[in-house]
């Protein structure tokens, strides 16, 4: 495999439509329609910008992938077999039936294709479900009768992918064909966001051209208690104003730890973000935006009359992220109390926890470990039920969560599966509508985008069709059984992963580039600029409590030295499972590029799997290192150091081809290069330094 630059992965991005994904060889069934050279896209006289651009699209798919020519037509009378005719349903007089509603579209193939859209994002999503179509059968052939289509929820949000806050258009473009609808901007006030400042306006107006809305993800400081004098005007000029003078904000999503706000519940600490210590001790109390404080409801009112004095049909997002390990009775209860015209979300698979040996692992943060959804979403989903509020989750959906922090998305496609289906059922059981689909790890697409993309349409088809074709469409019809065998081994894999703070902001947060410390607590080098580097990755694991700086967070069940011996069994049997899928994948005989991409993606994942049982076993044994008093004790135990640090050097030196091969690994949009060849040649170096300097002086210390 050839060698990418850094942030050649965006090229990738960029590209709309694969080249020459047609094969010839193939002929059109009787019951099936083909185009031929010469499509036309008749749009008639519409100055629709959205309509516009996907029939444009629409026709370079055909020259692009196809191998066709194509044109579009604004006469209105273009006609014939080679025609696709565009039109809004209700224009036209077309009733869509159960396609009513949202991004509905019906497709009706015959002699010519008609494509009539409740709005003009639904034509945009006709013609963006075509081409999947096409591209499945890698043909320019759709099968004769009628197809009516429409999303399940909406919105479908999604942060950037190519670079914090970065939004070309070819991406935007990209983001609209896998069926999202909706941007997410981290924002820090009027066009200014983490990373500095950014045109809002100019983003929206480009984003609407492809059929997408923008939320604020708001990072705005709540300084002023919100029953103060001074509340009104305070939080009009923090919301309402960035509203005015950016009206076309389609809403705003609010998460505690972010805008937490001076509560005066008598459960939390007063002051945010601060530690109260009476007498030398810490009152014990979680922060008001760890908690769901009993004045929230006067905050959020605050927010939503500022907002929608300004956007009376603004979509103002309340998150729950923070509040899993409270008690479900203070969940409810806060829910309850809530206006019912604003939305909440709470994320799908968070705080759900399994038994390992006898032992429980909690989901300390986002993971597909678990499949959801976990206790608390779904007491907090039939709570919003009851009260009538619109319901959103975070759920990950577009296929990378925070189980490793440097990849572009999770190949466990059965596992998602899982995910999917039962999001499915919170959809029909508790009116789940809407779905954050990533955070700031950002949206790439992948087989799980497209997976997502068609999952959730209606009417539903079965999730193992629609992988099956994606899967086959992508490495061969000739090798999906091998394909789907190598794959059910990948998604068994991640249900063995372990997903603790200790792993999640650990060893997987960068995978091998993560540095092995002894006695020097090495900080991996990163950019100042970013928004995080590694200033979220801990070196070091806590040997007590999870979350340990967040004085009155609520505890894991276990402590860690009782977790920690069988989490490394469950983390060493994940590896072998990702080994095994490899051999299956590389066990096929005529293998393809996508097959190299995909393979090597696998061997990450697995090394990253292999840094993660090291780092375990590193902390088992300083553990044993600082327990033992005898010569005879110590100096076998620095032995199995010494010969786990060469173990980890030679996975970081095999990792440095997997990085090269696809420059997106070891990349992170807040964090940007953390696991780069640069990174491993640094750890390696870090590593060396343990071994010849540290372990070395160790030896001499036992000696003496």
């Amino acid at each position: 495999m050839k060698i990418e630059q850094p942030y050649e992965f965006r090229k990738k991005l960029l590209t709309i439509h694969e080249k020459d994904v047609r094969d010839v060889s193939l002929q059109p069934s009787t019951d099936q329609f083909a185009f031929s050279d010469g499509v036309i896209i008749e749009i008639g006289n519409t100055d629709n910008v959205v309509i516009n651009i996907a029939a444009e699209d629409f026709a370079d798919f055909f020259k692009t992938s196809m191998g066709f020519s194509a044109s579009v037509s604004k006469t209105g009378k273009a006609s014939g077999a080679n025609v696709v005719t565009l039109a809004l349903a209700k224009e036209a007089g077309v009733d869509l039936e159960e396609a009513e509603g949202y991004k509905g579209f019906l497709i009706d193939v015959n002699d010519g294709i008609k494509v009539y859209g409740y709005d003009d994002r639904g034509v945009a999503a006709a013609l963006y479900y075509m081409e999947d179509l096409m591209c499945f059968d890698h043909a320019p052939f759709l099968q004769k009768g009628i197809i009516k289509k429409k999303p399940m929820m909406a919105p479908l949000m999604v942060h950037s992918g190519y670079g914090m806050e970065e939004w070309p258009d070819e991406y935007l473009l990209r983001i609209a064909h896998e069926g999202r609808d909706a941007l997410l901007v981290f924002t820090c006030g009027i066009n200014q966001t983490r990373v500095g400042y950014l045109d809002f306006n100019d983003l929206i107006d480009r984003a609407a051209k492809f059929g997408l809305d923008v939320y604020a993800y708001s990072f705005m400081d709540s300084m002023v208690e919100p029953d103060a004098d001074e509340a009104e005007e305070y939080f009009d000029h923090l919301y309402g104003d960035l509203f005015r003078e950016c009206p076309g904000l389609k809403g705003v999503t609010l998460v505690g730890e972010v805008v937490e706000f001076h509560s005066k519940d008598p459960h939390v600490s007063k002051f945010r973000c601060e530690d109260v210590v009476t007498d030398d001790l810490p009152d014990g109390k979680p922060w008001p935006g760890w908690y769901p404080c009993e004045d929230l409801p006067i905050f959020i009112d605050r927010v939503k009359t500022s907002i929608r004095n300004v956007k009376p049909d603004a979509d103002i997002v309340l998150w729950s992220y923070n509040w899993g390990y409270q008690p479900e009775e203070a969940r409810v209860r806060l829910i309850e109390s809530l206006p019912t015209d604003i939305t909440f979300e709470a994320t799908f698979e968070m705080f759900d926890n399994k038994t390992i040996e006898g032992v429980k692992t909690a989901v300390a943060d986002y993971s597909l470990a678990f499949e959801g959804p976990s206790p608390y979403f779904t007491s907090e989903a039939i709570a919003a039920k009851k009260r009538g509020i619109r319901f959103y989750a975070m759920t990950q959906a577009a296929g990378v969560t925070w189980d490793f922090g440097v990849i572009p998305y999770e190949p466990m496609p059965y596992q998602w599966m899982k995910r999917y289906e039962n999001i499915r059922k919170a959809i029909h059981n508790w009116d789940l509508c809407g779905s954050m689909d990533t955070h700031h790890h950002g949206f790439t697409p992948s087989i799980i985008t497209k997976f997502s993309k068609h999952a959730f349409l209606t009417p539903e088809e079965p999730l193992e069709e629609i992988l099956d074709r994606i899967l086959a469409a992508e490495y061969g019809a000739e090798n999906l059984e091998k394909v789907k065998e190598g794959f059910r081994h990948w998604s068994e894999a991640i249900t063995y992963y372990t997903p603790t703070e200790g792993d999640l902001c650990g060893a997987s947060r960068v995978g091998p580039a993560y540095p092995f410390c002894l006695y020097y607590q090495a900080v991996p080098p990163y950019k100042e600029e970013a928004v995080f580097g590694a200033r979220v990755v801990s070196t070091e694991y806590c040997n007590g409590m999870e979350y340990p700086s967040f004085v009155g967070a609520a505890p894991r069940e276990n402590f860690l030295n009782m977790r920690i011996r069988p989490e490394l069994t469950s983390v060493r049997k994940m590896y072998e499972l990702m080994q095994k899928g490899i051999d299956v994948f590389e066990s096929i005989p005529k293998t393809n590029e996508k097959l190299c991409n995909i393979i090597n993606l696998g061997k990450f994942i697995r090394n990253c799997a292999l840094t993660n049982a090291h780092a375990k076993e590193w902390y088992i044994l300083k553990c044993r290192l600082n327990a033992e008093f005898t010569k005879e004790g110590l100096l076998p135990i620095l032995d199995e150091m010494e010969t786990l640090l060469l173990s980890e050097i030679e996975n970081a030196k095999d990792t440095i081809p997997l990085v090269e091969a696809d420059s997106r690994l070891g990349w992170e949009p807040t964090m940007l290069y953390l696991g780069d060849r640069e990174h491993l040649e640094w750890k390696i170096r870090q590593v060396q330094y343990v071994l010849e300097k540290e372990m070395v002086k160790v030896r001499k210390l036992i000696e003496f």
